[in-house]
């Protein structure tokens, strides 16, 4: 059983930044596709970034390219997510994630953790 905690929301101003973190328990060659996917009330979760844990590729929506950078630690128990130049549209509750398709469609992610908000004031 895969176990996902988050942990580094928060509150800040526009243009800051903030540092997720997600601890993972469990993890198989099933599970080799970790990532991040945040959700505002009334809207489908999107994906935000994803690491592909074997090689250490990475993939992320066009809205955090050049903002967002995913990274793994090299036991595979933790990824971060560091975000810079923080902007309101940003607001969201953060998930981390894990699945055997490395794709940013929350879809094909079987393991979602409990999540950690993200609120950016302008």
């Amino acid at each position: 059983q895969v176990h996902l905690v988050e942990s580094g929301g928060g509150s800040v101003q526009a243009g800051g930044s903030l540092r997720l973190s997600c601890a993972v328990s469990g993890y198989t060659l099933t599970t080799s596709c970790l990532g991040w996917f945040r959700q505002t009330p009334g809207n489908d979760r999107e994906g935000v970034a994803i690491i592909f844990t074997v090689s250490g590729s990475t993939t992320y929506a066009d809205s955090v390219k050049g903002r967002f950078t995913i990274s793994q630690d090299n036991e595979k128990t933790k990824i971060d997510l560091a975000m810079h130049s923080l902007m309101p549209e940003d607001t969201a509750m953060y998930y981390c994630a894990a699945g055997p398709l490395c794709r940013l469609t929350p879809d094909t992610y079987k393991y979602f953790g409990q999540g950690t908000q993200v609120t950016v004031s302008s």
